[in-house]
Order: structure tokens, then sequence, then C-alpha cells
């Protein structure tokens, strides 16, 4: 027998993302859900904390696909990273993440991964920021550059795929959550979800 989502809540769940990062964790989870992609300006704000930037962002993500999905749960999420008091973002190409990393090589840093959790019919709004502590091995130059070579992360903040090679990169990662660091804290979803009357270990592969 299908086990379908109780009616009087939400049918629909959708990932207000285009990360193919967070569409691969969402996809683990075995639940249907639908994609789109959010008009957010992701400017930080003056004087705003790596932790209160990525929340707020991972709200407005969320509350910008509510318009277009009035009955779902909407997941939004955002990732700042911070290195010392710099901002760190996606390098886009690899000379700008040539120089992340070279910042980055033999230091520790702070992935902050917001969370959020819209129900769309109700305006009940659950979130959470998963902080990732990740410490960065030395590096040369030419282990910079093989690695960047071999693996193009340009569109990952910090130039490094943890679920990838650049896990050769690292030493240490202190984190309660691993998904976390890859852009969806799956832990924090999970139990979200459940709090909306959505259990994902009962819930079938296909509705």
């Amino acid at each position: 027998m299908k086990q379908n989502l109780p009616q009087s809540g939400p049918a629909k769940l959708v990932l207000a993302s285009t990360s193919r990062y967070r569409r691969e964790l969402l996809s683990r989870l075995g639940i249907p859900f639908e994609v789109l992609s959010p008009d957010v300006d992701e400017t930080p704000l003056p004087d705003e904390s790596p932790s209160a930037t990525a929340l707020r962002l991972s709200v407005l993500k969320a509350q910008a696909a509510a318009s277009t999905y009035p009955d779902a749960l909407i997941i939004g999420s955002d990732q700042v990273l911070m290195l010392d008091s710099e901002q760190l973002g996606k390098p886009g190409n690899f000379d700008k993440a040539f120089a992340q990393l070279k910042k980055m090589q033999g230091k520790a840093m702070v992935f902050h991964t917001a969370l959020s959790l819209l129900n769309s019919r109700t305006g009940h709004i659950q979130t959470r920021d998963v902080p990732t502590v990740v410490h960065i091995r030395p590096l040369t130059d030419a282990q910079i550059e093989a690695y960047l070579k071999k693996e193009t992360p340009y569109d990952c903040a910090g130039s490094a795929k943890s679920e990838a090679l650049g896990i050769a990169l690292m030493t240490r990662m202190d984190s309660p959550d691993p998904t976390a660091l890859i852009g969806l804290p799956l832990m924090a979803l999970t139990e979200m979800l459940l709090n909306e009357g959505v259990d994902v270990l009962t819930w079938p592969a296909s509705t």
C-alpha cells in the first residue's frame, strides 16, 4: 500500500535551488521533488554575520518559490564560507580558484550552511545553520594546479569538493552533518520534514 502525505499537508516537495549538488543530495531521500530557480539578491548586508547571511538567504530562496508553489514544502539553502574575516564564494575559473586555495592552504575555515523549510500553505518556516570547520593541509603550487586541472571545482565555494578528490586537500573536518559541506544538510532536513508529517523512511520510492 502506498503512503501519501496527509490530506491536510502540502502536496509537493520543492527545492528552491538550481545547484546540481543539492539536487543530488535531495535525491538520496527518495522523495519526488520539483526544482525552481529562486530570484534572490545574494549580496550580504552591512555588518551581517556569515551565519545571518546564510540563514537570511535560505529563507528568501524558499519564500521566492511560494507564489509558484502555494501548497508545498519548499526547501531553501545557502552556504557562506569564511576564511579569517574574508568571505569566499564560487571562483568561477582556474585563476580565482588557484588564488583561493593559496589563501586556504594550511588554514582552517568555516562553512555556514543554512537550511530553511517553508510550508507555503501555512506559512510555517523552520531554519537551521549547520557549521562545518574544514582544515586544509599545506599545499604546493604544483599540487593546487594538479588538483584544479583534475577536478575543475569552479562552481564550489572554496574550490574544493569534499565528496570527490577535494578530500585529499583536507586534514580534518568538524561537522554535525557531513552533507552540510556539500550544500544541503540532510540530517536537519529529515527532522524538519518529520515535523511537517513527512517521514522519509516510510515514503515510497515513487507516488
